[in-house]
């Protein structure tokens, strides 16, 4: 629903207006109307009442009642991955909080513009051990950007000024932003939603020096063995055009991480596949071999590097560039650091190779992709295509690559073999199209985040992958996904175990199973049709293609898709723990 002009004229109105007694709660609705805010994702509670109150009285800001505190935020996360806007959930005090609190840890970890309000016992009674009274800014302290304990409904529209701002500027993130029920009941003299913010202590960097910059630009045409190594700050920054223009330029190879993925189009012959602990053959060799490595909106995490020691063997240089300075030689010492906005760094370091004219060596690049070829010619993705007994999940994620790669398509994803599948083989060519955990890796997002997509992209096909494990830890948002009309396709690659945990177990504890085997799986067809939505069940490679077409041509009903793959089947290439990132196992030949 879009905010009428008349409502968003009133709520952000200049401060110089004439004032106007409102309930904090209500200030708080005006807030998010300045703010533009079209979605909240939220379930109510007691300390919260007066804001519901609020919502009841407006129309402009569409509410989606969840079924768990932890979907909320997941699907205000999902909303702000796929549109850059900042998501907004509302959760009641205590429990509410509690509940929320995985969501806000996955937020912050990846680094996504949000802003979570939450209900707190009245003022009078913080510090009493009130009924569902918890420490909203204590226990969210180490997981959000910043967070706020409104004492005074005076406070409340500069307060979410900032929460706003924080939480989109710089290095994005959380922000909570924590309500007395007291203090969203009082009344106090409103006179406008403030059209400025100054913050003193917050004044985070954009534009990136250019010295740094000009440095950068004379190693980089140096290089015989250049390299672009693309994290998930590119998509945030919306930098995806220049890393494409850099890379056109130099015409040298680029990689991205999982959180990168989209960045540099998947079908693109300079892209190598995705880095680090599953990535490629050629991504990996590369990282490691090149001369000059260029890292943009990329923090060298484990994941992505694997030993650290083996990492800093290699003799290479290192461009970083980062809108976090913290993120800087926290893990691999670089070279060249450049602080700034990714998209203005790289659009002056576009705009001085093009004053410059000066390209790199031909010569040495060529020798440069001579190798490169020679290591992508392993195929180190290769599966058993050709096999008519059992599905095997790649097939399932290559099947919806070829369908849907024309069309506007969103993935979520949950956590586990099921990700780092759909990461390999879905080739994704835009960014923002690809919704996944990376750094807390959790378990339970994968529908949430597509009902947040859906809603962001209702014209666009949105598809959930996941497992059997995963799927069921946020399952009841079935319910909600049928409430508000969110047709989501599931994808559920069914091993009948916690799959990851298994090949761990396989790998590294001789095949000692504990407790990753499911015993007692509902029937996800009858369950998906309770819910009132179509189930299907899969057992057949042949079956695969016709499922998945008769999935799409449902547009308004959300599918579920039990699909029964091969339960040994394991996520190749592989890093184990403490290897270095070239000391791959490639498949069961190197077990």
């Amino acid at each position: 629903m879009e905010i009428s002009r008349t409502e968003l004229s009133s709520a952000a109105a200049a401060s110089a207006g004439p004032s106007q007694d409102l309930r904090g709660a209500e200030i708080l609705i005006k807030s998010l109307q300045a703010e533009n805010v079209k979605y909240v994702w939220g379930y109510p509670g007691g300390a919260v009442l007066h804001i519901y109150d609020a919502f009841y009285k407006q129309d402009t800001i569409q509410h989606v009642l969840v079924r768990h505190e932890q979907a909320a935020v997941h699907a205000a996360d999902g909303y702000a991955r796929a549109t850059g806007d900042v998501g907004v959930a509302l959760v009641t005090s205590g429990p509410g909080v509690t509940n929320a609190v995985t969501g806000i840890a996955t937020a912050y970890m990846d680094s996504i513009p949000m802003v979570i309000i939450t209900g707190q016992v009245p003022t009078a009674a913080i510090g009493l051990d009130a009924f569902q009274e918890c420490d909203t800014v204590g226990i969210t302290r180490p997981i959000v950007k910043h967070n706020f304990l409104v004492k005074d409904a005076r406070d409340i529209a500069m307060v979410m000024k900032k929460a706003f701002h924080i939480a989109r500027t710089g290095r994005p993130g959380p922000v909570v932003v924590d309500i007395p029920k007291d203090v969203s009941f009082n009344k106090t003299a409103y006179t406008g939603y403030p059209d400025k913010v100054e913050m003193r202590s917050y004044n985070p960097v954009r534009k990136g020096h250019s010295g740094q910059i000009r440095k950068a630009l004379h190693l980089l045409l140096a290089a015989k063995r250049p390299y672009i190594y693309a994290g998930g700050g590119v998509i945030l920054g919306n930098a995806s055009d220049e890393l494409r223009t850099l890379a056109n330029i130099l015409g040298c190879p680029t990689t991205n991480t999982l959180m990168g993925l989209g960045a540099i189009s998947g079908t693109d012959p300079k892209f190598l596949g995705m880095l680090g602990m599953h990535g490629t053959i050629e991504a990996n060799n590369a990282m490691q071999n090149c001369d000059v490595l260029l890292a943009v909106g990329a923090r060298f995490d484990d994941r992505v590097i694997g030993n650290p020691k083996h990492f800093g063997a290699s003799d290479r240089k290192i461009i970083h560039i980062d809108v976090d300075p913290s993120s800087i030689s926290k893990r691999v010492k670089v070279d060249i650091p450049i602080v700034g906005d990714v998209k203005e760094v790289l659009s002056e370091l576009i705009a001085q190779i093009k004053e410059s004219g000066a390209r790199l060596d031909a010569g040495a690049l060529g020798g440069w992709w001579d190798t490169i070829e020679g290591w992508r010619k392993r195929d180190c993705l290769k599966y058993d295509r050709g096999n008519k007994d059992v599905i095997k999940p790649q097939h399932v994620i290559e099947t919806l690559w070829n369908m849907t790669k024309d069309v506007e398509t969103y993935i979520t994803s949950d956590v586990g073999q099921h990700q780092m599948w759909a990461a390999q083989f879905y080739k994704f060519q835009e960014p923002r199209r690809w919704i996944n955990s990376g750094g807390l890796g959790t378990m339970g997002v994968g529908i949430p985040y597509a009902m947040g997509v859906k809603l962001a992209k209702p014209d666009a096909e949105v598809y959930c992958v996941t497992g059997e494990g995963s799927v069921q830890m946020c399952i009841q948002e079935l319910s909600t996904c049928l409430q508000y009309k969110t047709p989501i396709k599931i994808i559920a690659l069914n091993n009948r175990y916690l799959g990851m945990v298994r090949q761990w177990q396989q790998l590294d504890y001789e095949g000692r199973y504990s407790h990753s085997y499911m015993d007692a799986l509902p029937d996800f067809v009858k369950l998906a049709e309770a819910y009132g939505h179509v189930g299907m069940l899969i057992e057949k490679p042949q079956d695969v293609e016709p499922a998945l077409r008769e999935a799409r041509k449902l547009k308004d009903r959300t599918v579920f898709m039990d699909f029964r793959t091969d339960p040994t089947e394991n996520v190749w290439p592989m890093v184990k723990a403490g290897q270095g990132i070239t000391e791959m196992l490639l498949g069961s030949e190197d077990l």
